[in-house]
């Protein structure tokens, strides 16, 4: 795992992150965009997406030495969209990005590993993640990462009401500590 050139630190986002954030997502998805990674489109997630994320779940920024945001992700604790219905025994990372002009080299795995890090301490013991089928660089990043492809979804339905596949990748973290949690305290998205 590349570690980041610079130490960072993390925090929930709060209300007062949000336009930090649809500009952190904005960025993000022209990267992607110029880069040939099918996956986002600046504007897709706008200020009342994240208020909703950050009400109804957990969404983290890490933070240069300096207070800058370097990037964020948001985690879920059920994603029946993309995955089903399925027992209590995994955290869904969506949303992972990152400031390009910012952010140190190995600040997404970063990003992934302090998921990961809050999924085992829930109790949990995978982590999962989709994407966009056809954005193959996303899938060579999450493998050298250790996740590995657990499925298809192919009509996961999008914001805009489209329907697209999605490749469904997760990671074992691990048994369960005894005296661990047995899961967050918000169950919501």
């Amino acid at each position: 795992m590349t570690t980041p050139t610079a130490p960072l630190s993390f925090r929930p986002a709060t209300e007062s992150d949000v336009a930090v954030l649809v500009g952190l997502y904005d960025g993000a998805a022209r990267w992607m965009l110029d880069t040939g990674i099918d996956q986002w489109r600046p504007g897709d997630k706008d200020a009342a997406h994240f208020r909703a994320r950050i009400a109804d779940g957990e969404v983290w920024l890490a933070l240069t030495a300096g207070g800058a945001v370097a990037g964020a992700y948001e985690l879920w604790w059920r994603d029946e969209p993309a995955w089903g219905v399925r027992p209590p025994e995994a955290g869904y990372v969506h949303r992972l990005m990152t400031d390009r002009a910012l952010a140190p080299a190995g600040t997404g795995r970063a990003l992934l590993a302090h998921a990961e890090r809050r999924i085992a301490d829930a109790g949990r013991v995978l982590a999962r993640l989709d994407f966009k089928a056809s954005s193959p660089g996303l899938r060579a990043f999450y493998e050298r990462a250790g996740y590995a492809v657990a499925g298809e979804q192919p009509f996961k339905a999008g914001g805009s009401g489209s329907a697209y596949a999605v490749v469904l990748m997760e990671k074992r973290l691990g048994r369960e500590r005894p005296g661990s949690a047995a899961g967050p305290v918000s169950q919501g998205r």
